[in-house]
């Protein structure tokens, strides 16, 4: 294991970290000021590196808070715990601004800079595992037929400056597929700039794509460079341009055919040296029959057209994605990755997914916050791969009459109130009138059994979440409400549901 480095001028307090951490296994290497400290890094290799800095900050020959700076544009993961007397107490918080994992105030209770040194520990080996698996991991996944006839395309078009236009489903990927023509293509050290045209409001949309000159509307306090400026020698990648404003199209026209346009409010043209990767899931044919979409400007985004599978055309992806994303999860929230039956695959393959690889991922985030055990089982997965017919019933007969209110939920709240019903009603399996503390008792007991020792912190994460759910259910989404019958403050729900992954 990687060493802790202490850098402290007070021979004792060196000292007596030392011996407190070689008692817990963990190896320590003592400096007295900072200048040693970055000899040491510049000459450092990749096995005797830091694993944790903890540092003074008032020292000769240096400041804490300078190594701190000059510490993070070398190893910007690394967790740097600021050693402060109360007196140093405001230096040692804005050291947060500058990256500092934590702070360990003087005189410090030796147990607890032991156990704050070995979460920084544990913090530090998560990113490294983060960044490996970062490294590891392809840019785009698939095996079946219709991918790798995507993937050929984007090889045969690496070195092409064409225009492309990308069509799909929404949630297939079409960002992915873009940002892979700019990364395997001439300009791949240019900017990639991406823009959802149907994001942004139509009195906007101007001035994001072409800026705006100071003075040019109320509000407009500066100058703005937009978008087309923004990617000037990469792409610029244009999400759903079938939902652009005819007008805009015009102006959009103009941009392709000659390079040239102008900021609003401008006099003076501005050159356009980008690349354009538009995409859509909608039919622009279609649209150009309608009338609500130019032709011309049609067959100029339309030069070559690579059309993104489905996921439900692509099933065989579904096991490598699964796995992908229950990894990326866990990365993400730093936790263990969870791993996933056969059975349970088999059902998410034959799932339509309608919202397709995002689908996907989202599931397998939720999967990994709210899955009970580490191997994942079909009566696991979220109600809509189950079967949101009868979820949604056990919804309404979960929820009081009362409490019931004709205004709808959002397609993503009710997916989460559904979860939280089915567990409510199913539970563990137990039957009705079985008291649910005896499930909770054997859950704890199954946990300790295991040796786990965040036992604590993964049955109140689970609690908290099932009560927050259940209380958004039969508030159909309504915070403050679901706030006022839980008896906590909107603040307090707003945080949990943050905390909690529960957006």
């Amino acid at each position: 294991m990687k060493p802790i480095w202490i850098v402290d001028d007070d021979q004792s307090i060196r000292f007596v970290l030392e011996k407190a951490l070689l008692r817990e296994d963990l190896p320590t290497r003592s400096f007295t000021n900072p200048r040693e400290v970055l000899a040491a890094l510049a000459a450092a290799t990749e096995l005797d590196a830091p694993q944790v800095l903890v540092s003074d900050i008032r020292m000769p020959g240096g400041s804490g808070l300078d190594l701190l700076e000059a510490v993070k544009k070398k190893l910007p993961g690394l967790p740097v715990i600021i050693m402060t007397a109360f007196s140093d107490l405001d230096s040692a918080v804005s050291a947060f601004q500058g990256g500092a994992f934590e702070y360990l105030p003087k005189p410090f209770d030796l147990h607890k800079a032991v156990e704050l040194i070995r979460r920084a520990v544990e913090e530090s080996q998560r990113e490294e595992v983060a960044e490996e698996r970062m490294a590891d991991a392809p840019e785009m996944l698939g095996q079946a037929p219709a991918m790798q006839d995507v993937f050929r395309a984007i090889g045969r078009l690496s070195q092409s400056m064409v225009t492309v236009m990308i069509t799909g489903e929404s949630g297939s990927g079409k960002e992915l597929v873009a940002r892979a023509l700019h990364k395997h293509s001439p300009r791949a050290n240019g900017p990639f700039i991406a823009i959802n045209t149907a994001a942004i409001p139509k009195d906007l949309l101007e001035s994001e794509l072409f800026g705006h000159e100071r003075g040019a509307f109320t509000g407009a306090q500066t100058l703005r460079r937009g978008r087309f400026e923004q990617a000037d020698g990469g792409t610029l990648f244009l999400d759903e341009i079938g939902d652009m404003p005819f007008d805009l199209q015009t102006r959009l026209l103009r941009v392709l055919s000659d390079g040239h346009f102008y900021r609003v409010g401008g006099h003076n043209a501005v050159k356009a040296n980008v690349r354009v990767i538009a995409a859509t899931h909608q039919d622009l044919e279609q649209r150009v029959k309608e009338g609500s979409f130019r032709e011309d400007l049609f067959h100029r985004l339309n030069v070559i057209r690579l059309r993104l599978p489905a996921l439900r055309e692509r099933r065989e992806d579904v096991f490598m994605l699964t796995r992908h994303f229950l990894q990326q999860s866990a990365c993400q929230l730093g936790v263990e990755p969870k791993r996933i039956s056969e059975a349970a695959l088999r059902q998410l393959s034959q799932f339509d997914f309608p919202g397709n690889v995002r689908q996907l991922e989202n599931i397998c985030h939720w999967l990994t916050v709210m899955a009970p055990a580490q191997v994942i089982e079909p009566k696991d997965l979220p109600p809509e791969v189950q079967g949101a017919a009868p979820a949604v019933a056990q919804v309404e007969k979960a929820v009081p009459q009362s409490a019931q209110r004709t205004q709808p939920m959002t397609a993503a709240g009710l997916e989460t109130a559904t979860a939280a019903a089915v567990g409510a009603t199913s539970g563990s399996g137990e039957a009705p009138g079985q008291p649910w503390e005896a499930g909770l008792q054997a859950e704890a007991m199954a946990l300790l059994v295991a040796g786990g020792g965040d036992v604590w912190d993964v049955l109140t994460r689970r609690f908290e979440s099932r009560l927050i759910q259940a209380a958004l259910a039969s508030s159909h989404g309504r915070r403050i409400e679901a706030a006022h019958k839980l008896g906590i403050g909107r603040n307090t729900i707003t945080r949990k549901i943050q905390e909690l992954n529960l957006e």
